[in-house]
């Protein structure tokens, strides 16, 4: 099986679409969103018909469920009082411009979804299978406690998203954790592109994990371009603020770096 796993959307329609269309491409068998469909970008209800016409099954994140609830904020995790206050002009913008179709349909998206491939057990969720929102990232997060969460969930496998950079690491027992990356924006890289992550199992998997005598599996992550420009402009017409606008322009985040830990931000410009 190939499974495209794509992380937060956060609206950008444009790079959803292409994500589609590559994974097609590729042989893709299924397709999963791991949540967090708004924030950050334009006109999020664009998003919904990608999703149903592609019969794209989701996980509800952090933004779905507040968006869907109509809560106070996003519950996006942050603690710096900038990053909480850009956090709150794109809440407030999807909030209202999501439809109310559109919040019924994310208050009923389930918080994970479990597969069972090629003789692995698979847990698709947003932050990590015991809370939405938490942060899992590359540097801070210890094998033992990932090995812990596969133990505690009851998986051999965990995909998720949230932290906005794809990474994954092999455990133990031929266990894995996958962070699929996101759609939304890039990465804090210098480059436009946005990422998604392919996991093949069985016979699709590598030759290598085929002979280590356990259920084969492989990540791939796929770097997509889109029109990064087109969208650029859709912000402007939107009034969604200039600090979003650059992160799409220059691939630079402006803005949610201090939950960044040191060695990813050091990888930035800042």
């Amino acid at each position: 099986m190939k499974l495209a796993l794509f992380g937060g959307i956060y609206s950008n329609a444009l790079a959803l679409t292409e994500a589609i269309r590559d994974a097609r491409q590729r042989g893709a068998d299924a397709m999963y969103c791991l949540g967090d469909l708004g924030a950050f970008g334009p006109h999020p209800d664009r998003v919904f018909p990608l999703l149903h016409e592609h019969d794209i099954a989701c996980v509800q994140g952090n933004y779905d469920d507040s968006i869907g609830n109509e809560r106070d904020d996003c519950q996006c995790g942050y603690t710096d009082p900038r990053d909480n206050h850009f956090a709150q002009i794109s809440y407030d913008y999807t909030l209202a411009r999501t439809s109310d179709a559109g919040k019924r349909w994310l208050r009923q998206l389930p918080r994970e979804i479990r597969l069972s491939v090629d003789g692995l057990r698979i847990l698709l969720c947003h932050g990590s299978p015991r809370r939405t929102n938490e942060f899992l990232w590359e540097s801070t997060t210890s094998t033992a406690f990932l090995e812990r969460l596969c133990r505690q969930a009851d998986t051999d496998i965990i995909a998720g998203t949230h932290s906005g950079i794809h990474w994954m690491r092999r455990l133990s027992g031929g266990r894995c954790y996958v962070n699929a990356g996101v759609l939304g924006r890039p990465e804090n890289d210098g480059k436009t592109n946005v990422w998604y992550a392919m996991l093949r199992t069985g016979p699709d998997a590598d030759r290598s994990d085929r002979m280590s005598g356990r259920p084969a599996w492989s990540v791939d992550f796929v770097p997509v371009s889109y029109d990064f420009r087109q969208l650029a402009e859709q912000m402007r017409q939107e009034s969604l603020p200039d600090e979003f606008i650059e992160t799409i322009l220059t691939g630079w985040w402006t803005t949610c770096l201090e939950i960044l830990p040191s060695r990813e931000r050091r990888a930035g410009r800042w």
